[in-house]
């Protein structure tokens, strides 16, 4: 009883003895957790964690497993909408008036009030036109606009990279400068020495394979750009004329028409014309062209001697001269012909 009374008195001083201390179990390695196996309704598994044999940063082992990477808690910003991140496109007319919002372009676009029962739309080099009545609001017109945006932004965007190419392209008119001749690359010599001065010029042969034929003026080396322009520009309507008579001639009778006279153009937007009384305008810059678009555009010409329309039967007949005019066609409106500016 005496030790009962000990006891409770040690409790009550909150003094314990040795032997009424839980026992600690042994202490043991840490055990290597299981990697978790892939659930039932087929989600990924999570990454595995290190194993116990992982290094550390100076080559040794590490005496605890690397902690496994903790789990990404910051969600990334939402993108931002693309109207805020991409500038709308813009097309200005040189002339323009008038500027209106069509999807994600600013058009800034040339009104032309006109006798004419509707709105007319041109997209050319240098932009879009509008000719109108003068009776038409300009709301009125804003709303035709905006029901061919697809239509306009489209020709605006194809007529944009033209530009672009044809810059791309530009000659340079110095001694060793090159531009496209029948759709191969003619390189520019100065020459003055040459005894062809009458001519203007001379067309020389690649002196080896691969190496592109040469034009020869009879210009000196130190001539100013303006004067190697005109030169060449020369030369090219002589050739121009040539050439656009001789195919004119070839193709004439096949087609069964008779032409009368040519004129040479040199238009930014037109390649040909021809009128009921035998008349066809070529643009000499068709020279920068392949031989079989040259040939398209003097079929269509002659074509309209018979049909003075772009009908199907218009088309009718291009086709039986020349059957794949529409490959030709794309090709004309594709292939960028270089700046002369």
């Amino acid at each position: 009883m005496g030790q009962g009374l000990i006891q409770m008195a040690l409790e009550l001083f909150g003094i314990a003895g040795d032997a009424d201390k839980p026992v600690p179990e042994p202490a043991t390695a840490p055990r290597k957790p299981a990697a978790p196996s892939s659930t039932q309704d087929g989600r990924s598994r999570r990454l595995k964690p290190a194993s116990d044999d992982s290094q550390d940063l100076w080559g040794e082992r590490s005496a605890e497993p690397a902690p496994a990477t903790p789990p990404l808690t910051q969600t990334d910003p939402a993108p931002e909408p693309l109207s805020r991140v991409l500038q709308p496109a813009s097309f200005r007319h040189p002339n323009a008036n008038r500027e209106l919002l069509l999807g994600n372009a600013r058009v800034a676009y040339a009104l032309t009030r006109v006798r004419r029962r509707s709105i007319g739309f041109v997209v050319d080099a240098d932009g879009l036109s509008v000719r109108a009545p003068a009776w038409v609001t300009l709301s009125a017109i804003d709303d035709a606009l905006k029901e061919k945006s697809d239509w306009i932004l489209r020709k605006l965007g194809d007529a944009q990279l033209r530009q672009q190419k044809r810059a791309d392209a530009r000659i340079e008119w110095r001694n060793g400068g090159m531009f496209p001749l029948f759709g191969e690359p003619l390189k520019i010599v100065l020459d003055a020495e040459h005894r062809f001065k009458e001519r203007g010029g001379a067309l020389i042969d690649a002196l080896h394979a691969g190496a592109p034929r040469e034009l020869h003026i009879a210009l000196p080396t130190t001539a100013e750009p303006a004067k190697i322009r005109d030169a060449v520009h020369a030369w090219l309507l002589r050739q121009a004329r040539a050439h656009f008579i001789e195919r004119l001639n070839y193709f004439a009778p096949q087609l069964g028409v008779r032409w009368t006279r040519l004129r040479l153009s040199s238009a930014q937007t037109r390649w040909g014309s021809a009128r009921s009384d035998g008349s066809i305008c070529l643009n000499w810059r068709l020279l920068h062209f392949r031989h079989s678009v040259i040939d398209y555009v003097v079929v269509h010409e002659l074509s309209h001697l018979r049909v003075m329309d772009h009908s199907p039967r218009f088309w009718g007949t291009v086709a039986t001269v020349m059957p794949d005019y529409k490959a030709l066609r794309r090709s004309l409106k594709d292939e960028a012909t270089p700046s002369w500016e």
